[in-house]
């Protein structure tokens, strides 16, 4: 028997994850989350009766999507769109995502991403993941709806909830245990600070600092500005360090700082480098990752998702990672969440 709220899910994160219109994605979710507020019996009625597009939220399409899951076919749309955004990987990377247990920098409708943290977490338990953290941006980042100190408190709220929720439905058997560790991506201020109260930091499971403004700063005051930010006992992880965009229709060229000087203050503080796996950043280039990784820099193999379906950006990462040399033993990533929390809060966050 098919589950046509899954098969709607299967849609739109094949869409989200080729980055397509999220109008598009959208209806498709819209639709699953109907779907799960209606019992099968009257979902049957209605496909019998033709009216599954009678119902608000559900268009012609979704609707045939939700008739064929209901006969116990697989959808045309979704065998249409199955492999949209997918990429091969060669064995070394598709070995290496294996090794990951985890991603540590995503976002919720909370800021600037799609969805719901529910909907962030189930797809990350689809695919694997043991837990994910979440990663919403804060309250400088007004055009990503950062959070306030307020909204991050009322968040860890929310994140203990659907924790329990998910903690019952693994109990019973229902699903595979899985665990959302608190988080968030911090700005990095132009002195350096980071843009959140120090006291609420320290209560996070996991802190992302990344640059997002004053991209162009000449070196001289962009490679303090980094190394005092990594030197925050809070920090845990360098965010997409140049703040490149090499695709889509904003490219971005590289922030110029000294490098050597900042990889050699990530290995000295214990901050792990992200490897982001967006298409359209794949921050750092190969040379920096290289040069980080001969520096003995620990590395974060992360989505930067903003939907669900991003998350399986996660390839991207590992592809470049097996191409430089990385192995597992010094992602972080790869290991358990006691694991990745017991460093964190040795570390000062946490």
């Amino acid at each position: 028997m098919r589950d046509p709220a899954a098969d709607l899910r299967s849609i739109a994160f094949a869409l989200e994850r080729a980055l397509e219109p999220s109008y598009r994605v959208k209806a498709f979710r819209k639709a699953a989350g109907l779907v799960d507020d209606l019992g099968r019996e009257e979902l049957e009625e209605r496909h019998r009766a033709g009216t599954l597009a009678d119902l608000p939220g559900i268009g012609k399409v979704t609707a045939l999507v939700i008739g064929e899951s209901l006969d116990g076919e697989e959808p045309n749309y979704l065998r249409r769109v199955a492999d949209l955004g997918g990429v091969s990987v060669s064995d070394g990377a598709a070995a290496l995502r294996a090794a990951l247990k985890g991603d540590c920098h995503l976002h919720s409708d909370w800021s600037d991403g799609g969805s719901p943290i529910q909907e962030m977490a189930l797809a990350a338990r689809g695919l694997g993941h043991e837990y994910m953290v979440l990663t919403d941006h804060s309250p400088r980042l007004r055009v990503a709806n950062g959070l306030s100190a307020d909204r991050l408190r009322e968040q860890l709220d929310v994140i203990e909830q659907l924790n329990e929720a998910l903690a019952s439905e693994a109990a019973s058997g229902d699903a595979r245990a899985f665990r959302i560790l608190t988080g968030i991506e911090c700005d990095i201020n132009e002195d350096g600070t980071l843009d959140q109260e120090p006291a609420l930091l320290a209560r996070l499971d996991l802190v992302v600092a990344s640059v997002h403004s004053k991209l162009r700063m000449p070196s001289e005051e962009m490679t303090p500005r980094m190394i005092a930010a990594i030197s925050n006992p809070h920090t845990d992880v360098l965010g997409h360090c140049t703040g490149r965009k090499v695709g889509g229709e904003k490219k971005r060229p590289e922030s110029e700082f000294d490098a050597e000087l900042v990889f050699a203050a990530c290995a000295q503080f214990d901050v792990a480098v992200e490897i982001n796996s967006r298409p359209e950043r794949l921050d750092p280039p190969k040379r920096l990752l290289r040069l980080a990784w001969e520096a003995g820099c620990k590395l974060s193999i992360d989505t930067d998702a903003h939907a669900p379906g991003q998350l399986d950006f996660q390839v991207n990462g590992c592809e470049r990672a097996h191409l430089t040399g990385v192995t597992a033993d010094r992602v972080i990533n790869a290991w358990s969440a006691e694991e990745l929390v017991g460093w964190t809060a040795a570390r000062g966050s946490g």
